[in-house]
């Protein structure tokens, strides 16, 4: 009877630390797309009459990986709780449609817009037109960066292999790339109140990082 009572407070409490879990995601995600939403429209004083490619892009960038970052830090806290995974699909499953939409049109509007102008195609396009000699290598994090995140939706179908390890070691390097890439390119972040968001998100992941690997040393998967 005390083994069934316990089993039952059991279940309650992790029915209860689900639903707060779920309610942090959505609300840490929401909260990161604002701040994005927030910056980007700041950096055009709010006219929306000056939309156009080359300023709209940046906004799915940071979107991108604001879901992303988050994604890392909702990881940490579910592993922390002892929470499963699967509990979680539903905020998985519709942020990273969020996120794959977003690194699409992240390069694909700046690309498309530059090759309009008579720039050419892509890469040649970004890097030899549109950004400075100096700051070509982080665009070329960015693009890395994009093929890695791309190859990483192959996990429907690939994740069960021995090797996709490898492709989760790449995405936590090209999170890390992305950071730079966004800390040196972003132009809502070269001055103004997302710098510092910038860096708080930078300093979160790497402790997400370092959390995450040393559960998965301490406490490999059978």
């Amino acid at each position: 009877m005390f083994w069934v009572i316990n089993g039952r407070i059991s279940i309650t409490q992790v029915k209860s630390k689900t639903y707060w879990l779920q309610i942090f995601a959505w609300s840490l995600s929401l909260l990161a797309v604002l701040l994005a939403f927030m910056a980007w429209g700041s950096s055009l004083h709010w006219r929306i009459d000056r939309i156009n490619s080359y300023n709209l892009f940046p906004f799915f960038g940071l979107v991108a990986f604001s879901l992303m970052w988050g994604h890392y830090i909702v990881s940490v806290v579910r592993q922390y709780l002892g929470i499963e995974k699967n509990h979680l699909h539903t905020y998985i499953e519709v942020t990273s449609f969020v996120v794959l939409v977003a690194i699409f049109a992240h390069p694909g509007l700046l690309e498309w817009q530059l090759w309009r102008d008579g720039f050419g195609l892509p890469p040649g396009n970004v890097l030899q037109h549109y950004v400075a000699p100096s700051l070509r290598v982080s665009a070329v994090l960015g693009m890395v960066s994009l093929l890695v995140f791309l190859a990483y939706e192959l996990r429907r179908w690939y994740s069960d292999r021995s090797w996709w390890k490898y492709i989760n070691y790449a995405t936590d390097i090209a999170m890390l790339l992305i950071f730079l890439h966004g800390f040196k390119l972003g132009r809502t972040l070269q001055a103004g109140w997302l710098r510092g968001v910038w860096l708080f998100y930078g300093a979160t992941l790497i402790l997400a990082l370092t959390y995450i690997y040393y559960i998965k040393i301490a406490k490999p998967t059978k």
